[in-house]
């Protein structure tokens, strides 16, 4: 949570490294890459955890920080949009927008700051695709892409083809027949299109409940989480996580335009995997926080036996002196006379007569009497 800052701006710095010349690398026709070595990082993706993180700490304590210190966030975030909104990507722009936006909504912002926030996002959305031909002309394909089928509409047409084909069971696991040449870019944008034709109707819908119950499970967290910073990033997980997928399953089944959107831990790409899967432990982290779990130890350690503490009770009671009754070689010469110590620890019960000198023939008179209930006591001891 501490380095959370340091890391977006980070994160910051290779987003605006990508629009120097000799250091980004343009992919159909979008600059979104830097090399590292035989690999390439996307720092759009590895942005959005450090994202997710700031604007908790900044809206979980808003109250806490000058208006000077919020404004300066502020535009830090604004910055960061903006520069993906220029390489261009309006996509990534658009979910790590509206994961600002619920997570302001979720720590109790007003809602003519809301309204107003939308506003400008729209406004930016709108001169993009103004500005960029490209998407105005996906947008075009996306409302009739039977018209275009070999030109812009030739993905959407070909991610309808392998859906429709996979029928309710679907082909089965690897036997799907689109991603062979007809399906472009079938292993990231377009991954759920390959899913849906091998496991078909059927196991689109199971994924669609999964993502159900994943989403649920994170409100719950959420719910439980006992402070304001980690309920809103609960909420800024799970709104990245299933919102993302959402768009790439309403972008393979024509429901949105066409747009360069992963599949969370679905999609082949190192960038998007490593930011699902930090997404995913923040969350699990949120939770165990909740739910005060220990950390489980790495290495298994061996049992010990248990000790007791020095001041423990059972010390305390082994440790007690017993008491000592002094006897007549102990209070030779005392002015207190013997025959006071002769007498037992407890006054109201008489010394025992010896078995002995019973069996010798003891007289009556130097045995001293007992009542029954006594003698009958007695009789048991022996």
């Amino acid at each position: 949570m501490q380095f959370s800052g340091l890391g977006l701006f980070v994160c910051f710095g290779l987003i605006v490294a990508t629009h120097i010349p000799g250091f980004g690398v343009t992919v159909n026709g979008a600059t979104r890459w830097l090399p590292l070595g035989p690999f390439l990082i996307q720092p759009s993706e590895l942005l959005k955890p450090f994202l997710i993180l700031q604007s908790a700490r900044l809206f979980g304590r808003w109250h806490r920080f000058r208006v000077r210190t919020r404004w300066m966030w502020l535009g830090v975030f604004a910055l960061c949009l903006m520069a993906i909104l220029v390489q261009p990507n309006l996509s990534t722009t658009a979910v790590c927008g509206i994961t600002l936006w619920l997570i302001a909504m979720a720590s109790g912002r007003p809602y003519r700051q809301l309204m107003m926030t939308a506003g400008l996002g729209a406004l930016a959305a709108v001169i993009s695709v103004s500005i960029k031909a490209y998407q105005r002309e996906r947008i075009i394909s996306f409302l009739d892409p039977w018209s275009q089928a070999s030109d812009n509409g030739y993905q959407l047409v070909q991610s309808l083809y392998a859906i429709g084909s996979g029928g309710l069971w679907g082909t089965g696991f690897g036997m799907g027949q689109q991603k062979l040449g007809y399906l472009p870019i079938q292993y990231t944008d377009f991954i759920f299109s390959v899913y849906a034709e091998e496991f078909g109707f059927m196991g689109s819908i199971m994924l669609l409940l999964f993502l159900a119950v994943f989403s649920t499970v994170a409100l719950l967290v959420a719910l439980k989480a006992k402070s304001s910073v980690n309920r809103l990033i609960a909420i800024g997980c799970m709104v990245l996580l299933v919102g993302q997928s959402l768009i790439n399953i309403g972008v393979a089944t024509g429901s949105l335009p066409t747009t360069g959107l992963p599949f969370p831990m679905m999609s082949y790409g190192g960038s998007s995997m490593m930011s699902s899967l930090v997404i995913a432990g923040l969350l699990i982290r949120v939770a165990r926080e909740a739910h005060e779990a220990d950390i489980v130890a790495m290495t298994e350690q061996p049992l010990r036996p248990r000790r007791h503490r020095p001041g423990s009770r059972r010390r305390r009671h082994a440790q007690q002196p017993q008491p000592v009754v002094p006897t007549k070689a102990a209070v030779v010469g005392s002015s207190v006379p013997a025959k006071k110590y002769d007498r037992p620890a407890k006054k109201h019960l008489r010394p025992p007569v010896p078995i002995g000198l019973r069996s010798n023939g003891m007289s009556q008179a130097t045995v001293p009497k007992l009542g029954r209930k006594r003698k009958r006591k007695r009789i048991r001891s022996i």
